[in-house]
């Protein structure tokens, strides 16, 4: 008989996140019968927001990823798996520096942004880790010692071949899976106050700014909800307050029912300059609600199918005009549209035959 594939997934938390629902979704679910999976969460049990009672769990209680390297090289040492696969940028970085350690185990980033390179990164104002020339090459050299990277989109492949030099052969595109797929709206009919909704981290890249200066401008009754943390909050909620929109605008900081409250409305809003795999957005139409987007670097465009799921614009006034389209959207076709490319099974088939073809 065959010996099982032992992988290892290391995450720095559970928190609420892409990342943390696709890897624990993933380390539950592969074939028993050819893999033994393990996750690893640097930080601690009672942060979790994903149900991980089916996967073999270690927490290694420790608040920051650098503080839970020698207890990471204890257990790879002992354990001698065969892949481990690491998500979230810092995270990668370190896993890629000790993975010269590990001559038999395969290292695998999870990479989760479109990256910038060097020129780029210095001049984002509001990265100061990245604008920091000796950090990047930190960072590029973890990356590159990495021996495969798993992307979520093309645009993200690209984007890693350009900043780090990587070669294609080490990059492989799997999209995020649906893993809810019993839920959908029960209907398509406008209420009599339209019903918005984004959900995703408070940044000036998630362009919740430009939603709120658009939705504003429009002449009919409107309600808008955001969910999500982060640290542009008072930006955000001061731009409500310019556009005098308190009377349209509610807040939740968080939810563990994303769902009730993507079917609750009748459309998504992104507003994001560039995405990496846009997860809430795929949610909206795995539950039949459609989107409306821009069409901006990343997995957007994998995603919508303009006029059947949702539209993809090019600019501000496409968007606005938009809002104002009156169509009856079918939940059915919509979930549909989304479930065919990135249904569960399909998404694991693809990580499972990942897997074995670099073992």
């Amino acid at each position: 008989m065959t010996s099982k594939i032992k992988v290892f997934f290391v995450l720095p938390t559970l928190s609420a996140g892409g990342a943390e629902r696709v890897i624990s979704f993933v380390s539950q679910n592969l074939n028993q019968e050819k893999f033994d999976s393990t996750l690893i969460v640097i930080g601690f049990k009672k942060d979790n927001k994903y149900e991980v009672s089916n996967a073999n769990t270690i927490y290694l209680n420790k608040s920051r990823v650098l503080k839970s390297l020698f207890k990471l090289l204890k257990i790879i040492s002992k354990q001698k798996p065969q892949i481990v696969v690491s998500s979230i940028s810092n995270l990668n970085v370190m896993m890629g520096l000790i993975s010269i350690l590990f001559s038999n185990t395969i290292f695998v980033g999870r990479h989760t942004f479109i990256t910038k390179t060097p020129s780029e990164a210095d001049k984002l104002q509001n990265n100061k880790i990245l604008s920091l020339k000796s950090v990047f090459d930190y960072w590029d050299y973890g990356n590159k010692k990495l021996d495969y990277f798993i992307c979520q989109s093309a645009d993200m492949k690209q984007s890693i071949i350009t900043a780090y030099g990587i070669d294609s052969h080490k990059i492989k595109v799997i999209n995020n899976p649906i893993t809810q797929t019993n839920i959908i709206k029960s209907n398509n009919h406008h209420n009599q106050t339209r019903k918005y909704i984004t959900i995703g981290r408070l940044s000036k890249l998630k362009g919740h700014e430009r939603i709120l200066k658009m939705l504003s401008q429009l002449s009919f009754s409107f309600q808008y909800t955001i969910i999500g943390e982060g640290s542009y909050y008072d930006e955000i909620f001061k731009k409500v307050k310019e556009l005098g929109l308190e009377q349209n605008v509610s807040y939740i900081k968080f939810t563990d029912n994303v769902y009730k409250h993507l079917i609750d409305h009748d459309m998504f809003l992104q507003g994001s300059f560039t995405e990496g795999f846009p997860n809430a957005l795929l949610e909206s139409c795995a539950v039949g609600v459609p989107v409306l987007a821009f069409d901006v670097p990343g997995g957007t465009k994998e995603i919508v199918e303009n006029e059947i799921n949702g539209f993809l614009v090019n600019n501000e006034d496409e968007f606005l005009k938009r809002l104002y389209d009156e169509r009856k959207w079918n939940p059915e076709k919509i979930k549909e549209s989304v479930n065919k490319k990135f249904n569960g099974n399909k998404i694991l088939s693809d990580y499972e035959q990942f897997f074995i073809k670099i073992v």
